[in-house]
Formats: structure tokens, C-alpha cells, sequence
């Protein structure tokens, strides 16, 4: 795994830039739908539940800032 530094970060940032620059919003809606479709199509119940989906984050969110744990 390639761990995120500095200059790779702005590297990507200015390849995304340069990229995608000519990029209408109608053509980046269709990339977006087209990366949306792929993504149900490995995970199909994606989305489904987004309450479940973030509980991980709530959890890490909630420890971070000291506060206990739901119950």
C-alpha cells in the first residue's frame, strides 16, 4: 500500500486538476453515475442502510472527543 506523503498528495490534487479541467458538469454527473452503478454492482446493498454504514465513524467520532460509548 502506498502511504499518503505530501508531495504525493499534490501530485494527485494537481493531476486531478489538469485531469478533469475540461470536464462538464453533465459528463462529470454521467462519471459520477457511472462510478455509483459499479460500486452497487460489487456491493449491492450499498446505501442501503447509511445509518449502519456510519456507526464506525460515530464510534471512532465519539471516543475521539471523550464521550462514552452509545448504548
Amino acid at each position: 500500500m502506498i502511504e499518503s506523503s505530501r508531495p504525493l498528495d499534490d501530485f494527485e490534487a494537481d493531476y486531478q486538476r489538469t485531469a478533469f479541467s475540461e470536464l462538464s458538469y453533465a459528463d462529470a454527473l454521467e462519471r459520477f453515475a457511472a462510478l455509483w452503478a459499479e460500486a452497487r454492482a460489487l456491493h449491492p446493498s450499498l446505501g442501503d442502510d447509511w445509518a449502519e454504514d456510519l456507526a464506525p465513524d460515530l464510534a471512532v467520532a465519539r471516543a475521539v472527543n471523550g464521550l462514552p460509548p452509545r448504548t
